[in-house]
């Protein structure tokens, strides 16, 4: 039989162009907010694994809080489900026989910095050095702000570690910014002398200038106060020992406040600002950056031109690359098992 061509025109239809959705846009630098993965390479002892689970707690909102590792995985694994999730650095643990190391990375094609772990503290060590640790529900419910301190020396390494953490976090408009959302700090400092970089993490929190311990209680817990061994309401107020409670402010570490803050801080009145450290802590030293994504060329390296590498060959081999032997270690694993 003779077959007939069909003639009739197919109407064009217009591809539909998927938009972002609005609370995965960075509103003022217009891109995709950063997110982060936090993960291990190798097996990690146990305060390690409590670090990794502090440094997952402290890129809250924007990280897999409840990310499941298993021991096949490589890095291949994670930057193929880190495209779909929008996902653009990637912080990774690891430990050698003298020193556990910090990889921050960004994806999908680098640079990668590596920091040797020099000290560390987990956030559970702060909060039991202290008489009162804060800790509010909602502490964690929006992203840090960052402060980097003493990296403007002009060298390129210095350059590059700046402006990985401050697109590690999303921006701020300070002419929009609200004051509840600026909760946490995470403060960077780096010493030229030692060459070592003092890692920390503030919760913040406002004080108005010249009101007692006692009052700003009552006005907060919503509490009737306890009066029966004072003869007198104002005794509540002037009683002695709780007028110096407000604690002397620094007028260095006071502001005036453009909206109110809760129910005892309001606005056009002064407010003292205070930081609580709430961990973990770091002390870090800058190792090496890489081009790549954990490869590529190295721009920089702490151990020096290629006569020093050779001085400290079996070093940097030992302590900068112990995820490749463990990659390769879980692959020949899996070869035996297939074969």
């Amino acid at each position: 039989m003779a077959r007939f061509r069909n003639n009739k025109k197919k109407a064009f239809v217009k591809p539909v162009m998927k938009k972002p959705k609005p609370g995965n846009v960075d509103h003022i630098t217009g891109d995709k907010i950063p997110k982060s993965f936090v993960f291990s390479r190798g097996k990690l002892p146990g305060p390690l694994k409590q670090l990794e689970m502090d440094l997952r707690k402290l890129m809250l909102p924007y990280t897999a809080l409840k990310l499941k590792e298993k021991k096949r995985n490589n890095l291949k694994d994670f930057l193929n489900v880190a495209g779909p999730m929008g996902v653009t650095h990637f912080l990774m643990l690891s430990k050698t026989e003298t020193a556990p190391y910090l990889r921050v990375a960004r994806t999908p094609q680098g640079p990668t910095l590596t920091f040797k772990i020099k000290e560390y503290a987990l956030a559970a060590d702060v909060a039991q050095s202290q008489l009162r640790p804060r800790s509010p529900k909602d502490l964690f419910k929006n992203p840090p702000l960052i402060v980097l301190s003493g990296f403007g020396t002009g060298e390129q390494h210095l350059k590059l570690t700046t402006i990985m953490f401050q697109n590690i976090f999303p921006a701020i408009d300070i002419n929009t910014v609200k004051l509840a959302s600026c909760q946490r700090i995470v403060l960077l400092n780096y010493n030229k002398e030692t060459k070592l970089v003092d890692f920390r993490h503030y919760s913040i929190r406002l004080q108005p200038v010249g009101v007692s311990r006692r009052i700003r209680k009552f006005v907060q817990n919503h509490q009737v106060p306890d009066l029966r061994n004072l003869q007198d309401v104002s005794d509540f107020v002037t009683k002695v020992g709780y007028g110096s409670e407000s604690e002397a402010d620094d007028e260095a570490a006071t502001v005036t406040l453009t909206s109110d803050l809760g129910r005892v801080n309001r606005s056009s009145s002064k407010s003292a600002v205070k930081l609580q450290e709430i961990g973990p802590r770091m002390t870090l030293q800058l190792v090496k950056v890489e081009e790549g994504l954990c490869s590529g060329g190295v721009i920089f390296n702490e151990y020096g031109n290629a006569a020093d590498t050779k001085k400290h060959g079996k070093q940097e081999d030992a302590e900068e690359d112990p995820d490749d032997v463990e990659e390769d270690r879980d692959e020949d694993q899996e070869d035996d098992e297939e074969d």
